[in-house]
């Protein structure tokens, strides 16, 4: 199969730890977990969030900073998650590429579909830098549009602190119940916090399933029992 994995720039620290933005075993649980799925023969993608380091809109609270120029920012942050993860990785045998929609020839790739396709089909990891490269669009969005351009048979957001989806926030609400599998019309109407909203309805809209797993569960995210499944319809 071919997969997109959206992970979270938070999921790249540790939680309690010493407060720095990167933790080596919690990159080394994700390189493991990468290189397991990998050795089952699947060609991997990656989106990578930015929120460990930057998020614009707490920029725009506090100067008069444009929102256009805050997520500007906030996709150079990713590139920065993006190099970090690619030069780990490497240290661990894993073939790793980024791939940055805001050109950075000095330390990556542009993004170009057809290479980046290439570079899978030939097992190395490929990383997706720099959002969509406007403003306005989340890296959720970015996923779903990546996935879609990869022909990915399955987009899997690991998530932080959260084995799938719920009816609300688990950490808050204590009667948030699991929700093993909905469609991606049911997320929009009932409004979970699955995903960014716009990026539900891309890929409802060209028929992308979903998967939401914990991060220390991406090698298991196959598994059924494993997460919560959104289904396209």
């Amino acid at each position: 199969m071919k997969l997109l994995i959206k992970l979270s720039g938070e999921s790249l620290s540790e939680r309690g730890g010493d407060g720095s933005f990167y933790a080596e075993p919690v990159l080394e649980r994700i390189a493991e977990q990468i290189r397991a799925l990998q050795s089952q023969g699947h060609q991997i993608a990656l989106v990578i969030g930015g929120g460990n380091l930057f998020r614009g809109h707490k920029l725009t609270e506090k100067l008069s900073i444009e929102r256009p120029t805050a997520d500007y920012i906030g996709m150079l942050a990713t590139v920065q998650n993006a190099l970090i993860l690619r030069d780990y990785f490497q240290t661990k045998g894993i073939a790793t590429r980024v791939s940055s929609a805001i050109a950075m020839p000095q330390i990556c790739e542009s993004y170009i579909p057809k290479r980046a396709l290439r570079h899978m089909e030939k097992g190395r990891i490929m990383i997706f830098a720099a959002g969509l490269g406007a403003p306005y669009f989340t890296t959720d969005s970015t996923a779903v549009q990546r996935a879609l351009e990869m022909g990915a048979d399955m987009l899997i957001m690991a998530k932080n602190g959260v084995d799938g989806l719920y009816t609300g926030d688990p950490k808050k609400n204590k009667r948030a119940t699991f929700i093993k599998s909905i469609t991606g019309s049911k997320v929009l109407e009932q409004n979970l916090k699955a995903a960014d909203q716009s990026a539900i309805a891309l890929a409802k809209e060209h028929g992308l399933t979903i998967k939401i797993v914990g991060v220390d569960m991406i090698k298991s995210a196959l598994e059924t029992k494993i997460g919560s499944v959104i289904l396209p319809e």
